[in-house]
């Protein structure tokens, strides 16, 4: 069974969309989206630095048009026939229109309203957010706990994300939790995830009133719980609240493997969640479209893993 993934904000590096909007009819695409939005999106996938494409309310959006732009390259999704879609953080969005619960412009609309109120939810206290690598996730929660931070991404494989203010952080490369080889600080503007974005869940409730999300047509696994949902209200729902509470894809990969994965795909700019795959869900197949080089080997595992 296939499952086809989207990144979460960090995972965007300077110029990552350039490649892609080389390919027929993906330029055009994109200025459309952009028109729709109010936001260049091909000057900051193309020629932005890294500062600039750091920006959440940058970020966000970008990381989705990329998402939907690569999986669009790969084949429709009822070719791609994924038995699940799941997305990281704001790759969620991305997610919901590999389901069919919101169509692209949609997506695009409320990702950049999204970006826009946690940028402004982040300007509030100067935050940001720290990976683990190593240690026992038990241990470091409660080491977290006991600085004043938020294990807001659970990623599984080992690794935490915490989350809080900068001297928290500080305080985290001093006083690492036991068994924790390194801390990473990542390259988002916020503490995601964390009460710090509290007030940006309204303001994205209030942009979702606008839009009319559609049920499922592939099963889709929630960062909340990992749990399979199969009310488009409620996917749409989950995606307001997630902005101020953790990640658990740790319990999205167990989901996986409950559902019988034998492959991942993630979608560009990919390399995170498959790396993590490949810790959590060893003997399953994984392959990250990092550029539109990637495309021939993603179509040979579609086929290999969607045969009936």
């Amino acid at each position: 069974m296939l499952v086809l993934v989207a990144p979460g904000q960090g995972a965007q590096t300077p110029g990552f969309l350039t490649d892609w909007l080389a390919l027929p009819g993906a330029a055009d695409r994109v200025a459309a989206w952009s028109d729709a939005i109010g936001l260049d999106l091909a000057h900051f996938g193309t020629k932005a630095d890294a500062d600039e494409i750091r920006d959440t309310s940058v970020a966000q959006p970008l990381l989705v048009a990329a998402g939907i732009l690569s999986a669009a390259a790969l084949g429709d999704i009822s070719g791609i026939a994924p038995g699940a879609v799941a997305g990281h953080s704001v790759g969620e969005i991305t997610a919901a229109v590999f389901a069919g619960v919101l169509d692209d412009t949609a997506a695009l609309s409320l990702v950049r309203r999204r970006g826009l109120a946690m940028a402004e939810a982040a300007a509030v206290t100067e935050t940001g957010m720290s990976a683990l690598l190593g240690g026992d996730p038990e241990v470091s929660v409660a080491h977290l706990e006991r600085l004043g931070l938020t294990p807001a991404n659970v990623n599984g494989a080992g690794q935490i994300v915490a989350a809080g203010t900068m001297e928290q952080l500080a305080a985290l490369t001093e006083d690492k939790p036991e068994g924790v080889r390194k801390v990473v600080p990542l390259k988002v503007a916020g503490a995601f995830h964390t009460h710090h974005m509290a007030p940006a869940v309204d303001k994205l409730a209030e942009a979702a009133k606008a839009l009319t999300p559609a049920d499922p047509k592939v099963t889709y696994v929630s960062n909340k719980d990992g749990e399979a949902v199969a009310s488009g209200t409620e996917v749409l729902d989950r995606l307001v609240g997630q902005v101020a509470n953790p990640v658990r894809w740790d319990l999205c990969m167990e989901t996986f493997k409950e559902l019988g994965v034998t492959a991942i795909i993630e979608v560009c700019p990919g390399g995170t969640l498959t790396g993590l795959a490949k810790r959590a869900l060893p003997g399953v197949q994984t392959l990250a479209l990092k550029t539109p080089d990637n495309l021939d080997a993603a179509r040979e595992l579609v086929a290999e893993h969607t045969q009936a």
